[in-house]
């Protein structure tokens, strides 16, 4: 098993390029506590875990989670018998997640109807006036 000096490291350059995120962006998230990299003065080295720490984050962040749901659920994964709590809460979220979408795609559904009947009703008053 390597050593902590033998792991990997990567700089926030790469960190960021590897993501497609801006150097800012990551040190929002170390300055929220969402990741924390190894500081050598001014430079920052990120190992693994940091890296999979960014990767849940930005991949809870697609998804629509806030940043406090996702801290806990990156926290939780650190606690004991954590893998366990973690999904349960996980799978809460979703369920809270997918309930709130769903009824996005109804309201965007509603409007995208009415905008139709609008339209129409629009096309229908420009025809007579032609």
């Amino acid at each position: 098993m390597p050593t902590r000096a033998d792991e990997q490291t990567w700089t926030i350059a790469q960190v960021a390029e590897e993501f497609g995120i801006t150097h800012r962006t990551v040190r929002h998230y170390e300055d929220l506590g969402l990741i924390s990299p190894e500081r050598h003065g001014t430079k920052r080295l990120y190992r693994r875990r940091d890296r999979t720490r960014l990767q849940l984050i930005l991949r809870g962040k697609r998804l629509g989670f806030p940043l406090d749901q996702i801290r806990t659920i990156i926290d939780l994964y650190d606690a004991p018998r954590g893998k366990r709590s973690q999904l349960q809460y996980v799978l809460d979220q979703i369920d809270d997640r997918r309930t709130d979408l769903e009824q996005r795609r109804r309201d965007l559904d509603d409007a995208l109807t009415e905008l139709d009947r609008f339209e129409d009703r629009c096309r229908e008053d420009l025809a007579r006036i032609t």
